[in-house]
């Protein structure tokens, strides 16, 4: 059942434009640098005037840090929608990212370099309804669309760390895990194996994920059984 008819029209058209900018950079980033992109160009492709651009961001990085928040948002809902719970939560979320590093190596690039830039964490962007029922259209009902609606984004630490203590509330890790490490490990593997196949070979990526996942689960298995 279609939902957006309950948001005013203003803010379906905001949300149709913001998610346009960030297609119209996606688009451009498989072929050009960030910083090679102008906001004209951007403009050009979706018929807006600059000044119209900065109704929206305030500057152009601004672009990726907003791609980030509905990425984060997409790999949540996913899950959320999925049930998965503990470590499958954790290899659910590395075959969504694998498939995006997949799909778009020069935008996820991009935001590699934008995360390792930073001297502290971007302050979040709200991503509002219109945003929200726009994204998912096609997969909202009336049952889930105030789900939706209420969802946190809450980063990849949000999602990680929960899945880690279901794990050992499941047994399928020890008790005396100690999550600290296990989170530090995972983002190790989470940014680490696409910087290193990005560019060479990011169709090998998703076995990458799932063969250092295996890996990491049984190690951290045998170290905690002997601490």
């Amino acid at each position: 059942m279609a939902t957006t008819p309950r948001i005013p029209l203003r803010e379906r058209k905001y949300a149709r434009t913001k998610l346009a900018l960030v297609n119209a950079a996606i688009q451009r980033l498989e072929a050009t640098p960030m910083e090679a992109i102008t906001v004209n160009a951007l403009c050009d492709d979706i018929e807006i005037s600059e000044a119209t651009f900065f109704n929206y961001f305030a500057k152009k990085d601004d672009l990726l840090d907003y791609y980030v928040q509905l990425w984060t948002l997409e790999i949540t809902w996913k899950i959320r929608q999925s049930g998965q719970r503990g470590t499958a939560t954790v290899d659910a979320l590395f075959a969504i990212a694998a498939q995006q590093f997949q799909q778009h190596p020069g935008l996820m690039g991009e935001v590699l370099a934008r995360l390792a830039r930073l001297r502290e964490k971007p302050v979040p962007q709200t991503i509002g309804r219109a945003e929200r029922h726009r994204i998912f259209e096609k997969q909202l009902n009336e049952t889930n669309v105030a789900e939706l609606e209420a969802l946190e984004i809450s980063g990849l630490d949000g999602v990680l760390a929960p899945a880690l203590q279901q794990a050992i509330n499941q047994g399928e890790l020890p008790g005396n895990t100690h999550l600290p490490t296990a989170m530090l490990g995972l983002i190790a593997l989470f940014y680490g194996i696409p910087l290193l196949l990005r560019m060479s070979n990011p169709d090998a990526i998703p076995t990458s994920y799932r063969q250092q996942l295996a890996i990491f689960w049984h190690g951290l298995r045998t170290v905690s059984q002997r601490s």
